[in-house]
């Protein structure tokens, strides 16, 4: 179900910050990985100089806050996908207060360390690249559900390049695809000759039978293996 119980003023605070796009992001700018994809150009999009993402402060992995500037549709991308982590993160859960991260110095691309949150007045990870476990696949999920340039590097640190979410068929995407399947579902038998008939049954499990490939396959198979790995909901 599209209601996961989070308290509306919640969902509200991050919705509204997604929306308006106003707050301040910092981060420590980084060269572009070698060999990596190139991000869209996306040609005549002003930088802005930000300090948060939505209602979290984006900090640098050595914990500095040095201001970068971003691509304005860049931030308001990032705020929408925080926006949708959180609203389909567990109950218990606050709002998140920290993304870890380091931005490209062109402005269009994220290397994402961990979101954190404040659960009993302590700062914890919600998502930490150095954890590779169920969190890292659903944020991987809610990642591939707003961007179309999604990888995970050696690390386990997540680069995100901007530009408008949809299914592409990249590599990534169907990596994803089947490492969702299998570390996710269950269901060891996902290959990448074959994901779509795996992510198939996931979607069928989970009530929205549709062909995962297509723009709104593709959206509730990112948005039902968010859910999942993040524990808000089995679909059992």
């Amino acid at each position: 179900m599209d209601n996961n119980g989070h308290p509306l003023d919640r969902r509200r605070l991050l919705a509204g910050a997604a929306a308006a796009s106003t707050l301040t992001l910092t981060g420590l700018a980084v060269a572009p990985t070698p060999g990596a994809a190139a991000a869209p150009a996306g040609a005549g999009t002003p930088l802005v100089t930000r300090d948060r993402i939505a209602t979290a402060a984006l900090r640098a992995p050595d914990g500095s806050a040095p201001a970068v500037r971003i691509r304005a549709d860049f931030h308001d991308r990032l705020a929408a996908w925080l926006a949708f982590w959180s609203a389909n993160s567990p109950r218990a859960w606050s709002a998140p207060t920290q993304v870890v991260a380091r931005v490209a110095p062109a402005g269009d691309a994220l290397d994402l360390h961990a979101v954190r949150y404040r659960r009993d007045d302590e700062l914890r990870a919600g998502f930490a690249a150095v954890r590779r476990d169920a969190t890292h696949l659903a944020t991987l999920a809610s990642l591939h559900h707003h961007f179309p340039s999604v990888r995970v590097q050696p690390d386990g640190t997540i680069r995100i390049g901007d530009g408008p979410a949809g299914f592409t068929g990249a590599p990534e995407q169907v990596a994803f695809a089947v490492a969702a399947c299998r570390g996710l579902w269950g269901d060891a038998a996902a290959t990448a000759d074959r994901w779509r008939e795996h992510a198939g049954r996931v979607l069928a499990r989970a009530g929205r039978p549709a062909d995962a490939a297509s723009h709104a396959g593709w959206a509730a198979f990112t948005r039902t293996s968010l859910r999942r790995g993040l524990g808000t909901e089995s679909y059992e």
